[in-house]
């Protein structure tokens, strides 16, 4: 039997949007810092600065707000990049003087470090070492 489906065929995530307010040093960051391959680099002739890194599952679609008529606002919810070990990726992003906020967290699930992007977009480092269970 097939279940009809009516809602509006949503399929996926093709990007999570990060503002910025300096488009080279954000791709600077991105892409220096943080060492994410850029799949889009920006270009004089669009409209509006655009320019796309990857994660493995997610990509990362930095944009200029004001040049799509939109006030700029940091996003304050952290994107959870993965890593296989957070402490050692916070040595290294730390010797590239990036500034974590706190400790690293240990939820006796998984390990989180809260940084920020140039632009104050809130990022982590996260690593789940406990198993997924259901429920949980």
């Amino acid at each position: 039997m097939s279940i009809e489906r009516t809602g509006p065929g949503i399929t996926g995530t093709d990007f999570l949007a990060v503002p910025t307010r300096d488009m080279a040093r954000a791709v600077d960051f991105y892409e220096n810092v943080l060492e994410l391959r850029c799949s889009v680099r920006p270009s004089s002739t669009q409209r509006a600065p655009y320019a796309e890194f990857e994660t493995g599952n997610l990509t990362l679609g930095l944009f200029a707000p004001e040049g799509m008529g939109r006030e700029f606002r940091a996003n304050p919810n952290p994107v959870a990049l993965h890593v296989d070990d957070v402490k050692a990726a916070r040595g290294i992003l730390s010797e590239r003087d990036v500034h974590f906020h706190g400790e690293t967290l240990d939820t006796s699930v998984c390990h989180m470090a809260f940084f920020s992007d140039p632009d104050g977009n809130a990022l982590m480092l996260h690593s789940r070492y406990a198993p997924r269970t259901p429920g949980r």
